[in-house]
């Protein structure tokens, strides 16, 4: 029930929730202070999210829903309604959730912060034009408007082309050996054979012995021609003739790689394409007439190519000639202030949102806020310190208290401590995940949380720690992986070596070319040798924080082959035996046992119109996503959709006599997930859930052979506490013997690392060398590395314990 404010608590500075039930919430009451920075903290699955999202954003997005179109109004209930009592004195509050979704490939750095806006007007209004060349509008400066996107590439810059060696890998071959590899497969390829063949062509030859002119016609014309086709199929077979279409190989793939929905025949046809810069515009995305014109001495592609860095000094010393030029060139740089403080000054505009992490993405759409001038509202972040190195943490809390000073109230989901530290109030969720979570332990001042014996966080917060460092061993490498003359993106020429059988952490600010060096150089060294005779790894794991799926369909079952192992045991059962019913029959991904109204999403896409659309639980089966018959077949007492509901604790204890499944649920216990569902939608999941479940369905498989793990942040998202446990997991794995790099923020577990290579000494241009490489003391001690002191500092507390 959701009452509506009491006038008598309109200047109530709290905002006041009451039996909130989200989830694993237990009917949650809870004030807190508007006005001020709050940050609430708990172990991964505690409940902090299902308050701060889940309830209060949910809250203040429904009664935004309330307030607007009757259309709206009625999908209300489909979209569904934070479970809570009331929640009192909440004002409009506006959402920097870290996204899961990948924006589009038009998407920019430039688009999300609305800086390229202000640049096309920029070239609009002051820009020089060339002798007699019309003024264009600022849309023209645009590659995503038809007035400004260069009509060959339709704005993206690339296009994508064949070529006959592509089409046909192995001219040996006859046509009907299947030379024009880009065909189709079955009937449909055989089809196409066979309208060759009614048109005169021999489809027997090699196809290197084919006249020229025919192999090009054969896979680039345009012409589709229409002839009746009389196929030569089995004796038994009725044989009739039929009017076929011909389609050039070409026009094959191109049409199927930009129309089918199957991703599976769109990386099929990507095979026999090649991506290049586009011939007219040399990959500048715009029409000719927009590139004539100059700011600067430089056009707009040139300028949304540089650094924002780069391109704040640009405007800084640009001749600014008239009023607009520099009303535009000032609001311009006062925009890129906030990003650049961010520590985000190495994105250059048109650098694509895709290839940005999460983290990146939600600090330009923070970065945006500070130049929004809204006040009044609450921001409900999502652990904004992700991907951040502790140089640029500082500058995070100083935006955090600009938002604040404007009159606003900031929630904040965190796990970083100096962020905790830095808040007003305090709210801490616990005392454990899931079902032994969901309880408030502390709302107060941070300093008052020491008080609270049974919260995780203070155990880390107010920790009294000596200097644990000098009593560690660090471990002897039993060889290396050397890189040499790395050339991609800002490394330039970079020599590294990676010492095996350790724990290497990678470290840097945002941007020096740390996932550059680990996940594209090394993985690609490393990737390409294991099956060299002497090379000493023999396996690359590559655990990174893409999901393990993008619809409710993927779950943690699904991926980690559990749910094989669940559908084998039900097919067992005696209800689906006497009913003669296959595995199948309990997989929510094909007809006959799923619910046909969600397809087994358990869910229903609910299209808004004018917000983005979301998720809705199915109208028939409320989620469980079988029909009734075959939630009538139970093992051990549960239905299927029962079993998908469990936590991978209370799996643990109710599989505990199947080894299969046994084996899965103690490898996801011990890297600190049990309390996720098993059935829970990769949808719900975050990146670093999504990276921990990849690393237990790894460790699960128990490999003998010298393995290199490779692991982008694996800390982001967890608490202190959760660290330990994933650091307990990764130090047993380089004391099995494998090899362990970690690419790491987190100074704490640098800190115990036993090698250390520091990139920088800055993001972008001004980073992508390796400033130092040797122990975690050593680099400690270097000059010039914006790592050192921090490293230093996290040294002489003690490093966080592995065991």
């Amino acid at each position: 029930m959701h009452q509506p404010t009491d006038p008598r608590t309109a200047h109530d500075r709290y905002v006041r929730v009451r039996g909130a039930r989200e989830h694993n919430l237990r009917g949650v009451d809870v004030d807190i202070p508007r006005d001020a920075l709050t940050v609430f903290t708990g172990v991964s699955g505690s409940g902090k999210s299902s308050l701060a999202f889940g309830t209060l954003y949910a809250e203040a997005q429904r009664r935004y829903f309330e307030s607007v179109a009757p259309y709206a109004r009625r999908l209300i209930h489909q979209v569904g309604a934070p479970k809570v009592d009331s929640v009192t004195g909440l004002p409009p509050a506006v959402s920097l959730e870290q996204r899961r979704s990948s924006p589009g490939s038009r998407s920019s750095v430039g688009t999300v912060t609305l800086l390229s806006n202000s640049l096309r007007m920029l070239f609009s209004r002051a820009g020089t034009y060339p002798p007699g060349a019309p003024r264009l509008d600022s849309d023209a400066f645009s590659p995503n408007t038809a007035a400004g996107a260069c009509p060959s590439c339709h704005g993206l810059g690339r296009i994508h082309r064949t070529s006959e060696e592509l089409l046909v890998p192995d001219p040996g071959l006859s046509i009907r050996e299947g030379a024009i590899a880009a065909w189709p497969g079955a009937w449909q390829g055989k089809n196409l054979r066979d309208i060759l063949e009614a048109l005169g062509h021999d489809v027997d030859r090699p196809w290197r012995e084919l006249p020229a002119k025919d192999r090009e016609w054969i896979l680039f014309t345009e012409e589709q021609p229409v002839v009746t086709v009389h196929p030569v199929r089995d004796a038994d077979r009725i044989q009739r003739p039929y009017r076929g279409t011909y389609m050039s190989a070409r026009r094959y793939v191109l049409r199927t790689f930009s129309d089918s929905r199957s991703e599976t025949l769109r990386a099929r046809a990507e095979k026999f394409l090649a991506d290049a810069p586009c011939p007219e515009c040399e990959g500048r995305r715009l029409r000719p007439e927009a590139l004539a014109v100059t700011f600067a001495g430089r056009t707009v592609a040139e300028l949304a190519a540089l650094a924002l860095t780069d391109l704040d000094a640009v405007l800084a010393s640009a001749p600014l000639e008239g009023e607009a030029a520099r009303v535009l060139a000032d609001d311009l740089r006062s925009r890129i202030g906030p990003v650049t403080e961010l520590g985000l000054g190495y994105l250059s505009l048109d650098r694509a949102a895709p290839t940005l992490s999460a983290g990146e993405l939600q600090r330009l759409r923070l970065a945006t806020q500070l130049r929004s001038g809204l006040f009044g509202v609450v921001y409900v972040l999502d652990e904004p310190s992700a991907g951040l190195h502790p140089a640029d943490t500082e500058a995070l809390l100083g935006v955090l208290d600009r938002l604040k000073d404007a009159g606003n109230t900031v929630f904040v989901v965190e796990h970083h401590l100096d962020v905790v530290r830095h808040a007003d109030w305090l709210v801490d969720v616990g005392p454990l995940a899931g079902e032994r979570g969901g309880q408030v332990l502390h709302s107060g001042p941070p300093e008052a949380l020491a008080g609270v014996a049974q919260s995780a966080t203070a155990r880390h917060l107010f920790a009294a720690r000596g200097p644990a460092g000098s009593a560690r061993t660090l471990r002897r490498p039993t060889g290396e992986v050397r890189l040499r003359g790395v050339v991609r993106h800002n490394l330039r020429g970079v020599d590294a070596a990676f010492p095996l059988g350790v724990f290497t952490a990678v470290t840097g600010v945002s941007g020096s070319g740390k996932s550059t060096l680990v996940g594209r150089a090394l993985a690609r060294e490393v990737g390409g040798r294991t099956a060299e005779a002497g090379f000493p790894v023999r396996r690359l794991v590559e655990v990174d924080q893409k999901p393990i799926g993008r619809t409710p369909r993927s779950n943690l079952a699904t991926y980690t082959g559990l749910f094989d192992v669940v559908r084998r045991l039900f097919t067992a059962a005696p209800g689906a035996r006497a009913r003669g019913w296959k595995a199948g029959r309990f997989s929510f991904n094909v007809a006959g046992g799923r619910c046909e109204t969600c397809q087994g999403e358990g869910f229903v896409s609910v299209e808004l119109l004018f917000l983005p659309s979301t998720y809705a639980p199915c109208p028939d089966c409320g989620g469980a996503r079988y029909n009734a018959e075959t939630l009538e077949v139970r093992h051990g007492g549960l239905n299927i959709a029962e079993v998908l509901g469990l936590t991978v604790e209370s799996a643990a204890g109710f599989f505990a006599d199947v080894p299969a499944a046994a084996r899965s649920l103690r490898a996801l216990e011990e890297i600190g997930l049990g309390y996720l569902r098993l059935g829970q939608p990769a949808t719900e999941l975050s990146g670093g859930e999504a990276q921990r479940i990849k690393l237990a369905t790894e460790l699960q498989r128990q490999r003998r052979d010298h393995t290199l793990y490779l692991l982008d942040e694996p800390t982001t998202g967890l608490h202190p506490a959760d660290v330990r446990v994933l650091l307990r997991q990764l130090h047993g794995l380089v004391d099995a013997g494998h090899s362990v790099v970690v690419v790491e923020h987190d100074m704490e577990v640098v800190a115990g690392a036993d090698w250390v290579i520091d990139l920088g000494p800055g993001g972008g241009a001004e980073g992508g060398r390796i400033v130092a490489a040797g122990t975690p003391q050593e680099v400690a001690r270097t000059p010039g590395s914006r790592t050192a002191p921090y490293l230093s500092r996290a040294l002489a507390a003690g490093p966080v314990a592995a065991g």
